[in-house]
């Protein structure tokens, strides 16, 4: 079991800002629930084992798309209404993460180098527009505040990948050794 990162871990932090920044300043989109569930999402990722939680019935890690959605075909069969809304969500989020954070990740996917990869016909952009759609669909009384969240982030998912993508720029430049320096003198 992985623990949890403290509410004010410098990382939760830090990403919570860039998040902010991003779809506030460059998308024009202050929204305080998106914002904070994609900063969270980021902090939950940092853990691979976060990454990659959705196990199949022999408790095998499941890491491609395909395996996920079969996953959640295989819920449906069961009739694990809980189960289901959980392995959509990861798989909104997991393409969510993917495509905002390694765009080149998928670009490599669908070269012909990959084309024996499971999720090589896999788009990722609708696969998680859907699974965010079908989590909003779920009617449970427990999640039912969770609706409008999941219904925004399947509607805007492009959106909400650009926004990463700028959380990427910023985390790239602030490796630069540039920004560094520029950082330490500013600072200090």
């Amino acid at each position: 079991m992985v623990t949890r990162i403290p509410e004010h871990h410098p990382l939760r932090r830090l990403f919570g800002a860039l998040t902010e920044k991003s779809f506030a300043q460059h998308l024009g989109w202050p929204d305080l629930n998106v914002t904070q569930y994609v900063s969270n999402l980021l902090v939950d990722f940092t853990h691979t084992d976060q990454l990659y939680q959705i196990r199949n019935k022999q408790g095998e890690r499941v890491d491609t798309v395909v395996d996920m959605l079969f996953e959640s075909e295989v819920l449906l069969e069961a009739q694990s209404i809980d189960r289901e809304r959980e392995v959509h969500r990861h798989i909104g989020d997991f393409t969510l993460f993917m495509a905002g954070l390694f765009p080149e990740y998928l670009r490599r996917l669908k070269s012909a180098s990959m084309i024996y990869h499971q999720d090589f016909l896999v788009d990722y952009v609708k696969t998680g527009k859907r699974s965010y759609g079908i989590v909003a669909q779920i009617r449970d009384e427990a999640f039912s505040a969770d609706t409008p969240l999941f219904r925004k982030l399947s509607e805007n998912f492009e959106l909400c990948v650009t926004g990463l993508g700028f959380v990427r720029s910023d985390l790239d430049r602030m490796q630069d050794p540039t920004y560094q320096k520029a950082k330490d003198i500013l600072l200090n």
